[in-house]
């Protein structure tokens, strides 16, 4: 059990890392933080920043040395750099979930080894694969990068054969997974933690609204039956068990046109759709994170308010600032990335709320996000 006053590692400074670090230091946790770009987000907030790249293992190793307990905001980590380091430090997430969610392939796998509903699937190497994957899947499908993708890049939705010539840069990749299409009636997500001890919480399950393959907002709860968001909260806390997690993880679903819920993705980490925890929770998904991996005992979690979070990317910011003195009642984050670039996550609202479409409708009257 790590102690207040010790030290988390984190590797990666982005805004989730940010949202970490503030948790650890309102616990009284000192935080290291890993990131190659000087005063990032998490740098802002942490005691101290190494400044180095990702693979730099000599930086990983003193990380290592001087961290009570290490972990990783984003699933781009270097695997053996962080096995060099297993021995002098403790790393409760280990390295199979971060080797399991990583890999698209594998991750699917895990997934239907697990007993879980997924979309078809087949690996692809090169043209050839994709055909035959075609054949078997059909279309519509997904051809997607096995590593490294994120918010829509890295992948190609194909709806026939003409589609087929826009797949050579994924299939100049080492791996790529073809998907079927799963017809759907919503997306939605649902954060679970779990600790050394085998304590496992789950969050509410959040409804996910995305905008050109960005999640644009969440409505927590989401809008679904309650027989269907107990379904979803029970595999979410199976696939913790399954995949022996320490720390939180993201579980993002399809609920099918069928009625059933398939899995779509994994995040071995906080997840954008989990934001909205910070205010409308007993405890943040940042918070049961820390928790977790300190293997401190995990509270139930309560949702204490219905509540929609929105995503502020480059091109919002500046119509999102000019709100600030017209909602008082909207929360605003802003994430203090150096740059401003279309596209790029730069903070996000949360908004409390007794009704969700007065709520939709004051968001899509500000004419925002319409851009």
């Amino acid at each position: 059990m790590i102690q207040q006053g010790q030290t988390i590692g984190i590797i990666g400074g982005g805004q989730l890392g940010q949202m970490m670090a503030l948790d650890a230091k309102y616990t009284g946790m000192k935080v290291i933080v890993l990131d190659p770009t000087p005063a990032c987000p998490a740098g802002q907030v942490a005691d101290e920043q190494i400044v180095a790249e990702y693979a730099d293992v000599k930086a990983i190793e003193e990380l290592a040395r001087r961290s009570d307990v290490l972990t990783y905001e984003f699933e781009n980590v270097d695997l053996n750099a962080l096995r060099d380091v297993a021995d002098r430090v403790y790393i409760p997430q280990g390295t199979n979930l971060l080797y399991t969610t990583k890999n698209r392939i594998r991750e699917k796998s895990f997934l239907r080894d697990a007993g879980l509903k997924t979309a078809p699937f087949m690996a692809v190497k090169n043209r050839d694969d994709l055909e035959q994957a075609i054949k078997k899947i059909g279309y519509p499908a997904v051809l997607k990068t096995c590593e490294g993708g994120y918010d829509g890049h890295g992948q190609e939705v194909l709806l026939s054969d003409d589609d087929l010539e826009k797949c050579a840069g994924i299939l100049s990749t080492k791996d790529a997974i073809l998907e079927g299409w799963v017809p759907f009636k919503l997306e939605c997500s649902v954060m679970v933690g779990r600790n050394e001890n085998g304590e496992v919480t789950v969050f509410p399950v959040s409804e996910n609204i995305h905008h050109d393959e960005i999640l644009h907002l969440s409505i927590v709860p989401a809008r679904i039956s309650a027989e269907l968001q107990e379904k979803a909260q029970k595999m979410a806390v199976q696939i913790a068990h399954a995949i022996d997690l320490r720390g939180i993880l993201g579980v993002e679903m399809f609920v099918g046109n069928d009625g059933e819920i398939y899995i779509n993705e994994l995040a071995p980490r906080p997840h954008n759709s989990g934001h909205y925890s910070i205010e409308a929770c007993n405890f943040s998904q940042f918070a049961i994170h820390n928790r977790a991996i300190c293997n401190w005992p995990l509270p139930k979690i309560e949702l204490l308010h219905h509540v929609v979070m929105v995503n502020v990317l480059g091109q919002h910011v500046a119509g999102v600032r000019d709100e600030i003195a017209k909602k008082p009642n909207w929360h605003f984050h802003d994430y203090g990335k150096a740059e401003i670039r279309h596209n790029r996550k730069m903070g996000h609202v949360t908004i409390l709320t007794d009704d969700f479409a007065k709520t939709l409708k004051e968001i899509d009257d500000t004419h925002i996000w319409d851009k």
